[in-house]
């Protein structure tokens, strides 16, 4: 019992296809087998890959599918060949031959393989020819809004992180480690650590400060984070920070690894008159803070 697809951010929508898959494996005595692919695919075909914002690298993905109670995580290595393999070929190779599939259980917007030619309806020809049965999975909703990696790549885009835990089921986060930076911060009493994220294309929210939280080792703490250009500090604004004041700690973070977990967006970014107006703004904001986590 097998379904195929990139799962980027492990969503409330992905859920459903591993339960069914689950499921039916019960139902017909098998084995559930999810099917990914590494790398991401538009690296790999050049198509707006610069433009390329994913919700989880593919350690996050590897981790978060394994939550699901899967028997079975297959990443294939995607190529160009690869890439250029038509459907049934790639079913029949991959699929039926090395993974036994009996039953494939396909999402509601699904494409794979050459020219995207891949779909639920052109499957069908195949499933007859292979032995195999499969079945389409209707959208997941949420009020009136399908769930997808689209819906919540957008939702953070324009900085609202709760929609996007939401539609997630678990809050939305950043990975990286901790870089110098220029100390102003810890001069007006809010000393911050710079993040470097351990990828490139992973998306970072919308730019303004947000309540987080920061998991450090073993530690989970309380975070004010602000993404942007600091425009009351950086006068010319040109290079963009992701950085985080940690509440209640002290010690050497320093090339340490860190995970920013995202809670709620408190306000935007703006510039201040002075100094002075920005240490109050920040007073309030970890009022804020606090009162959120």
């Amino acid at each position: 019992m097998v379904s195929i697809g990139v799962f980027d951010g492990v969503h409330r929508g992905h859920a459903a296809i591993f339960a069914r898959v689950r499921e039916r494996a019960k139902e017909l005595d098998g084995e559930s087998v999810i099917v990914t692919f590494r790398p991401h695919p538009r690296l790999v075909l050049g198509k707006n890959s610069d433009d390329l914002k994913y919700l989880t690298t593919f350690e996050e993905k590897k981790n978060l599918i394994s939550q699901h109670g899967i028997d079975h995580l297959i990443v294939i290595n995607f190529t160009k060949e690869f890439a250029g393999l038509p459907p049934c070929t790639f079913v029949k190779d991959y699929l039926v031959d090395r993974a036994g599939l009996r039953h494939l259980v396909f999402g509601f917007d699904h494409h794979f393989g050459h020219k995207r030619r891949g779909n639920f309806e052109n499957l069908k020809s195949c499933a007859a020819l292979y032995g195999f049965t499969i079945e389409q999975m209707d959208p997941v909703v949420d009020g009136k809004s399908r769930i997808s990696s689209s819906a919540i790549r957008e939702a953070l885009s324009a900085g609202d992180v709760r929609l996007a835990c939401h539609l997630l089921s678990y809050p939305y986060s950043l990975r990286g480690k901790i870089i110098g930076g220029k100390q102003v911060g810890r001069a007006i009493g809010y000393p911050t650590a710079n993040i470097e994220p351990d990828d490139e294309h992973k998306l970072v929210p919308a730019d303004g400060v947000y309540a987080v939280k920061v998991i450090i080792g073993k530690q989970a703490l309380r975070g004010m984070m602000n993404i942007g250009f600091r425009p009351t500090i950086d006068k010319h604004g040109k290079e963009k920070s992701i950085e985080v004041h940690i509440m209640d700690f002290e010690g050497d973070v320093y090339n340490h690894p860190i995970e920013i977990r995202f809670i709620e967006r408190i306000r935007e970014e703006r510039k201040f008159e002075s100094l002075e107006q920005l240490k109050t703004q920040l007073a309030r904001d970890r009022e804020r803070v606090l009162q959120i986590i």
